[in-house]
C-alpha cells in the first residue's frame, strides 16, 4: 500500500459569496503617507517593500500627507475632480442607452475613474496608451470629443472606426489611445513592442500597457515582462486590480500568493502597489514611473488596488457571485468623493460648486448624446457603408477584395 493520500488539485475560493457579510479584513491597508518615495533612479532590489504595501496620499481626514504629496496645484486637482465627473456622467448615459436598446453592449469604469484620469495626466503629446475597456478616462480626460466616443458606442455613420470594432473599443493614435482589443493581455506585448520600437527610433515617448487582474495569468502578460526586463524598454505596465475578473475573484489569477505586483520581482523590475481610488497618489506614482521610462532607466510595474463597483459588462449580473453590499464595504472609498472632500478642506472646493459642476458636465454629456443620436444608434438612422469594410485595410486592395466589392456593388 502507498504511504501517500491520492494528489488533489487546490482551487481558490472567495471568502465571501451572494448573501454573505462583505469582508475586506484581509486587505492590508497602511497610514496614508507612510510609504518611503524611493529616488527616481534607484536600483529594482530597493523596491521589494513597494510591492508589497499601497502608497496612499490622501488621510481619513482628506489631507494629502506623505512624501508622494504636493505633487498637483488646487487648480489641477479640480481638473482631475472634473474629469472624473465626466467620465462617469458618460458612463451613465452610455449605460441607459445600452438598456434602451440603442447600442448592444456597453462597460463603464465606475469606482476606477481615478487610475485612468490621473494617469493621463502624466504622460506627455506623442506618448502611447495600450488600455483595456475600461480606461475611457484616457479619453474623456483629454479634449477628445465625448461625441466620436458615443458615435462609436452607435457605431453609426459617423463612426470614426466606421462600425469596424465593438462598442467601447475605441481608437484614436491622435489621441496616443492604441485600438483597445477584447481579448486582453494582447495589450502588453503591444505596449513592450511600441516602446522598444520608440527607443530604436530614438524617439522620447514612451508606452503604457494596460491589463486586469484576471488577465495577468495569461501568457501574453509573462511574455511582456521577459521583453520589457531584458531590453529595458521605455514603458510602464498597469496592473489594474479591481478584485473581479469576469466573475471570478482576484485569487484564481494569483492563488494565494502576495500580490500582483510582487510578480514583477522575478524579472528584476521596479514593483510598486497604490491606492488606485486616491487620484493624488495615482498621479504621483505615475508621474514618477513615466519619468523613469522617459529617463532610459526601464519599464515599472503597477497595481493600482481598486473595487470594480458596476457589473462585468451590461451582459453580467455580479449579484450571482458576490454580496451586492460589498461595493459599499469597499475600505478604500469612491474616488470622486475623496477627492471632492480634500479640496473641500483646503477651501479650494464646495458642495454647491459641485453639485452645480456634476449639472454642468451631465447636461453637456446628454447634448452630446442628442447630437449623436441624429447619426444614428444601433437599430435606427445611418450607419456606415458597406464599402467601408473594404477600405483602410491594404495599402493596395488586392484583386479578391476588388471583385468582392463590386459585386457588393459599393
Amino acid at each position: 500500500m502507498s504511504d501517500y493520500q491520492p494528489l488533489k488539485l487546490y482551487v481558490p475560493e472567495p471568502e465571501v459569496r451572494p448573501g454573505d457579510e462583505p469582508d475586506f479584513s484581509g486587505v492590508d491597508i497602511p497610514k496614508a503617507g507612510s510609504v518611503r518615495r524611493p529616488e527616481i533612479d534607484a536600483s529594482p532590489e530597493e523596491f521589494r517593500d513597494l510591492a508589497y504595501s499601497i502608497i496612499r496620499v490622501l488621510d481619513r481626514k482628506a489631507n494629502a500627507v506623505g512624501p508622494w504629496a504636493d505633487m498637483l496645484s488646487d487648480e489641477e486637482a479640480i481638473i482631475g475632480l472634473t474629469d472624473m465627473l465626466r467620465v462617469r456622467a458618460y458612463d451613465a448615459r452610455m449605460l441607459m442607452a445600452q438598456r434602451q436598446g440603442k447600442t448592444s453592449f456597453y462597460m463603464q469604469c465606475l469606482g476606477e475613474e481615478a487610475i485612468a484620469c490621473a494617469f493621463r495626466k502624466a504622460l506627455s503629446p506623442g506618448d502611447m496608451n495600450f488600455p483595456t475597456y475600461r480606461q475611457q478616462g484616457l479619453l474623456t480626460s483629454t479634449d477628445y470629443p465625448i461625441i466620436d466616443m458615443m458615435n462609436q458606442v452607435y457605431s453609426n455613420e459617423s463612426d470614426p472606426l466606421k462600425g469596424r470594432q465593438l462598442p467601447i473599443m475605441y481608437s484614436s493614435k491622435e489621441y496616443g489611445f492604441f485600438s483597445v482589443s477584447g481579448n486582453l493581455a494582447t495589450q502588453f506585448v503591444q505596449a513592450v513592442g511600441w516602446a522598444m520600437a520608440s527607443a530604436i527610433k530614438g524617439d522620447t515617448k514612451i508606452a503604457a500597457g494596460w491589463i486586469g487582474d484576471g488577465s495577468t495569468a495569461e501568457s501574453d502578460f509573462h511574455s511582456s515582462m521577459v521583453f520589457a526586463s531584458t531590453y529595458r524598454a521605455p514603458v510602464v505596465l498597469n496592473i489594474v486590480n479591481n478584485q473581479w475578473a469576469i466573475s471570478t475573484f482576484q485569487g484564481i489569477a494569483k492563488g494565494d500568493s502576495a500580490t500582483f505586483a510582487a510578480r514583477g520581482h522575478g524579472f528584476g523590475m521596479p514593483s510598486l502597489r497604490v491606492d488606485g481610488n486616491d487620484y493624488l497618489a495615482v498621479y504621483a506614482v505615475a508621474k514618477w514611473a513615466i519619468e523613469r521610462a522617459r529617463r532610459n532607466l526601464g519599464p515599472t510595474l503597477i497595481e493600482y488596488v481598486t473595487y470594480r463597483s458596476g457589473p462585468h459588462s451590461t451582459s453580467d449580473d455580479p449579484s450571482a457571485y458576490r454580496p451586492k453590499e460589498e461595493s459599499d464595504a469597499w475600505p478604500l472609498g469612491d474616488p470622486i468623493e475623496r477627492l471632492k472632500n480634500h479640496l473641500i478642506a483646503r477651501d479650494a472646493w464646495s458642495e454647491d460648486r459641485h453639485v452645480q459642476t456634476k449639472a454642468r458636465l451631465e447636461s453637456e454629456i446628454l447634448q452630446a448624446q442628442k447630437e449623436a443620436e441624429k447619426h444614428g444608434t444601433l437599430h435606427s438612422g445611418g450607419a456606415p457603408s458597406t464599402r467601408d469594410m473594404f477600405e483602410g485595410v491594404y495599402k493596395e486592395m488586392p484583386e479578391h477584395l476588388r471583385r468582392q466589392r463590386q459585386e457588393a456593388g459599393v
